[in-house]
C-alpha cells in the first residue's frame, strides 16, 4: 500500500481514536528519564497480539512456533510459551545461545549452519535443549553429525523447500526426498521434517509442493513430524497447508507498517514506537527528527516514507542521514513544532529493534522498566 493511502487512512479513520492522541505526561516522562530516539512497548498491546496469534493458532489446529527475530528477548520469549506456544525459532545459533542460557528447551534454528565452530556450538546447545535445524544442500547436512556426536544424542533436521520466494531451499519435491534421504542416512541425524515459507498467494503452489515430497519420503520409509509454515503476513493463509503442523509468525509481537499494509495488523496493533523529537523546523514544509538511519534503519519495507507519525499521519519521513530524520511536511494538514515529542510507527520493526540495547516498557501512562534486547547483533 502506498504511503499516501496508509496515512490518509490512519488519518480518516482513527484521528479521533484516543490511541492516537499521545498525552504529553507520558512522553515527557520518556524524554527525561531516557532521552530520545527511544523505543517505546507498549505491554498491554504486546500481551494481546500475543493472545491474538496463539488463538489464531488453536482455531486453526497448528502449533505456535514464534520466531524471535523480532524482539530477541527471553522474557518475551518465555510469555509466548506461556500463552501456548509449543517453543520458539532462531535464525542464528547466538540468538539460540542466549534463549537456551535463559531456560528455553525446544528450538527450531530456520538457517544452514556450516563450518566446525557452529557445529561445536550446536553440539553444546543440543546437549542441553531440544534442537531442531534445517538444511536445504548436502554440504550442511554433511556437517551436522559432528554437532550430534559432540551432544551425545541424535539431532532433527528439516529440509528447507523453496515455494516462491527464491531465498533459500530446495526448489523441486525430488531434491527434497533425496536430502531427506541424505538425512536419515547420517549417522545421528534424524529427518524430520519440512519447512517453508510460502508466499502470501502461493499456498496452493505449496501444497502442491509438499504432497509430492512426502509421498516420497514416505515411499522411502520417512515421515514428516514436523511441517513448518512461516510468516506474520501469511496470517490469513494459517491452516491452508493440509498437513501443516506449526507456523512461525515474528513481527507480530510488535507489527509495523508493513504488516499494517499487508492488512494483517492495525494500528492499534503496534506494539513499539520510536519516541522522537523535532529538532529543527528551518522552513514551513520541512523538519528534522533526531531519529535518523541509525534508529529508523533505511529498510523501507517496500513503502513509501520510513514510518508513519502518528500524530502527524499526513507528514512524510522522506530519508536520512545517520541522525537525522528529514520530514516533508508539504501534505500535512498539521506540522509540529521544535521540541515536540512524536511517535513513530517503523516500516520494519524487526531491524529496527535490532538497533537497541533496550526498549521501554509502558503500560498506559506510566513506564514500568526497561527490558534487554538481549540477542541483538548475533550474527552467526
Amino acid at each position: 500500500m502506498h504511503f499516501a493511502k496508509v496515512g490518509t487512512a490512519f488519518a480518516n479513520g482513527m484521528r479521533a481514536n484516543s490511541e492516537t492522541s499521545m498525552t504529553t505526561t507520558l512522553a515527557a516522562k520518556i524524554a527525561r528519564e531516557y532521552g530520545t530516539p527511544c523505543a517505546v512497548i507498549d505491554m498491554d498491546k504486546v500481551e494481546r497480539n500475543i493472545a491474538r496469534i496463539q488463538k489464531a493458532c488453536d482455531d486453526a489446529g497448528v502449533a505456535n512456533r514464534p520466531h524471535i527475530k523480532t524482539h530477541k528477548n527471553p522474557t518475551i520469549a518465555r510469555m509466548q510459551i506461556a500463552a501456548g506456544a509449543k517453543g520458539i525459532t532462531c535464525q542464528k545459533l547466538g540468538e539460540a545461545e542466549i534463549m537456551v542460557n535463559a531456560g528455553i528447551d525446544d528450538i527450531l534454528i530456520s538457517y544452514n549452519l556450516l563450518g566446525e565452530e557452529k557445529m561445536a556450538r550446536l553440539g553444546a546447545l543440543q546437549a542441553k535443549a531440544n534442537m531442531t535445524v534445517a538444511a536445504d544442500n548436502s554440504t550442511v547436512v554433511a556437517g551436522l553429525p559432528k554437532a550430534a556426536a559432540a551432544s551425545g544424542r541424535p539431532l532433527s533436521v528439516v529440509v528447507e523447500c523453496d515455494t516462491g520466494r527464491k531465498r533459500a531451499g530446495v526448489e523441486t519435491p525430488a531434491e527434497a526426498i533425496a536430502l531427506a534421504q541424505e538425512i536419515a542416512a547420517s549417522k545421528g541425524l534424524q529427518f524430520a521434517g519440512f519447512m517453508m515459507y510460502p508466499t502470501e498467494t502461493g499456498w496452493a503452489d505449496a501444497q502442491k509442493f509438499y504432497d509430492e515430497a512426502l509421498a516420497g519420503v514416505r515411499a522411502h520409509g520417512l515421515d514428516a513430524k514436523i511441517v513448518s509454515t512461516g510468516g506474520t503476513p501469511n496470517l490469513k493463509n494459517l491452516g491452508k497447508l493440509k498437513g501443516g503442523t506449526e507456523h512461525r509468525f515474528g513481527t507480530y509481537i510488535y507489527n509495523d507498517r508493513m504488516q499494517v499494509a499487508a492488512g494483517v495488523a492495525t494500528w492499534d496493533d503496534c506494539a513499539l514506537h520510536i519516541y522522537s523529537t523535532v529538532v529543527s523546523r528551518a522552513a514551513p514544509e520541512r523538519g528534522i527528527l533526531d531519529a535518523g538511519s541509525e534508529t529508523l534503519t533505511t529498510d523501507t519495507g517496500g513503502l513509501d516514507g520510513h514510518g508513519l507519525i502518528l500524530e502527524h499521519p499526513e507528514a512524510k519521513i522522506a530519508r536520512f542521514a545517520e541522525e537525522h530524520g528529514f520530514l516533508d511536511l508539504s501534505r500535512s494538514n498539521t506540522r509540529p513544532n521544535v521540541g515536540d515529542i512524536v511517535r513513530v510507527v517503523p516500516n520494519h520493526v524487526c531491524v529496527v529493534v535490532n538497533m537497541m540495547d533496550e526498549v521501554v516498557m509502558v503500560r498506559g501512562e506510566e513506564i514500568i522498566g526497561t527490558l534487554p534486547v538481549a540477542a541483538r547483533g548475533k550474527l552467526r
